[in-house]
């Protein structure tokens, strides 16, 4: 056994993993994190990518661009054209991200879970009522972005967001080993509730980009300003931004999670299973 392999397995161990990154200053080394993988300067960018690839299984041979400015610009990074093949029927919902599938399934009511056993609300989740009604009883998916992935989400399908709000929280890790610990923990974390209306049938998707830690902010491309802490409160922002299929959205700072939510009468398409890989534009959703 070498020691990269000695050294992965035990920080892969739910114990120690949860420890390094949860019984930690969250916040505080969240925006250091912001701060330093913009760093502009060679030495710093090599040896952070580089400890980056000793940690994980980062592959960079779909990036568009091969020479990075820092370790941020990397972890942005766009695709080269047709790296991903979006599924163009009109009955399907195609998945916004690279991920791992999580939890996933029918909202019993307004419950649904985190990971096996732990529930949480709509409520607590989306803050609100208009929302929880249009997705009560409806279909969820859990999509997982692994630090190593491709950190861009794209539309689901041909829509327009409508509103926008921005929830301040905590940065909890959102990897496995926090969620079988940190009870309703996407709803304590820095999150964003994107409300967008399907362009032809007019159903109500909602998406909600979940942060974690080392996740500095989100960026959507229609709001000309960065969803971080530096807002306080759920904030709204109103808009009207038009998308197709697969068009890109916005990025993550880092890798973390979107829940994706469909009314009732909406169906998981057949391939959909926890723990599977799924890329951009593939099938996850089947409209009534």
């Amino acid at each position: 056994m070498t020691l990269r392999s000695s050294i992965l397995r035990l920080v892969e161990r739910d114990d120690v993993n949860f420890c390094l990154t949860n019984r930690i200053p969250r916040r505080l080394l969240t925006r250091f994190a912001g701060w330093f993988s913009k760093i502009e300067h060679p030495l710093v960018r090599d040896v952070s990518i580089g400890l980056w690839r000793f940690f994980s299984d980062l592959d960079l041979r779909e990036a568009k661009d091969s020479e990075f400015r820092s370790l941020h610009d990397c972890f942005i990074r766009q695709l080269r054209p047709g790296a991903r093949r979006i599924d163009q029927n009109p009955r399907v919902i195609v998945s916004p991200c690279d991920a791992i599938v999580g939890a996933h399934g029918t909202i019993a009511g307004t419950d649904l879970y985190q990971i096996k056993g732990f529930r949480y609300a709509l409520e607590d989740l989306l803050c609100d009522d208009e929302l929880v009604r249009a997705h009560r009883n409806g279909r969820y998916v859990t999509l997982r972005l692994k630090s190593s992935m491709y950190h861009r989400f794209h539309a689901p399908h041909d829509c327009r967001v409508e509103h926008v709000t921005y929830i301040s929280g905590d940065t909890w890790n959102v990897n496995p080993a926090a969620l079988r610990r940190v009870e309703k923990l996407y709803c304590k974390n820095e999150r964003a509730v994107l409300r967008s209306r399907l362009r032809d049938s007019g159903h109500v998707i909602t998406m909600v980009p979940v942060a974690a830690v080392l996740v500095a902010s989100i960026r959507l491309h229609f709001l000309d300003v960065a969803l971080n802490r530096k807002h306080r409160g759920p904030v709204a922002f109103a808009c009207s931004a038009d998308f197709r299929k697969g068009e890109e959205m916005g990025w993550f700072e880092h890798g973390s999670t979107i829940i994706l939510f469909a009314p009732d009468g909406f169906s998981l398409c057949d391939t959909i299973r926890e723990g599977d890989t799924i890329r951009v534009g593939q099938p996850l959703m089947r409209l009534p």
